[in-house]
């Protein structure tokens, strides 16, 4: 059970530090309306997660208890989306565009809406928790709908740490994208790295 949830918060970080749509949108939002702002959008995003997490935790849960059958190929589906998602990050730029455009500093609650609608709203979100947190059932005997609960939450806070991380370094980062065209190189294969693993893991 431990080794697996070790093994899950190593994949969580590992996907939150990878350069994505939900962190860069931090980045630049911190760099362009400040920490404080870029917190906010991070606190959105992150209650987004529990909408995605319940939708899997309950959906899943009733599957399991119908027909292992099914849950099997859940899991199947699972490891060949996430070797998809490697194959895309493979083929795709490594670059890390940062848009600092200025904007108009917003309040805090439509900061807060948006980052919750933009995770919420975002099916692939969905079909990502669907495929990565049934591969992490650390137990035989606890609910289902717990251990997805506790998975989700695990990444939440996994990934708010990053997040706001990013955003009270946003500078710093910034200036070291650009100062080393790198970076987003070796980022970019350790995301390949984690997600073929993870389907290894599923497959053996």
């Amino acid at each position: 059970m431990i080794e697996t949830l070790i093994s899950f918060i190593l994949a969580s970080l590992t996907l939150a530090i990878s350069p994505g749509p939900d962190n860069i949108f931090v980045l630049t939002e911190s760099i362009v309306n400040g920490k404080k702002q870029a917190l906010i959008t991070v606190a959105g995003l992150m209650t987004g997660c529990i909408i995605h997490t319940s939708f899997v935790a309950f959906g899943i849960s009733e599957i399991i208890k119908k027909n292992e059958n099914i849950f099997f190929m859940i899991k199947l589906f699972g490891a060949c989306y996430l070797l998809y998602l490697a194959y895309k990050i493979y083929k795709a730029d490594d670059k890390i565009v940062i848009n600092t455009v200025t904007v108009n500093k917003k309040p805090a609650k439509e900061l807060f809406l948006n980052g919750f609608w933009m995770n919420v709203l975002n099916p692939k979100v969905t079909i990502f928790f669907l495929a990565f947190l049934p591969q992490f059932l650390f137990s035989n005997t606890l609910p289902s709908v717990l251990q997805f609960y506790v998975l989700g939450f695990i990444f939440i806070i996994t990934s708010s740490i990053v997040f706001s991380l990013i955003a009270i370094s946003a500078a710093t980062i910034s200036n070291k994208i650009k100062e080393n065209n790198t970076i987003g190189y070796y980022l970019k294969w350790l995301q390949i790295v984690v997600f073929v693993l993870i389907a290894m893991f599923i497959f053996f």
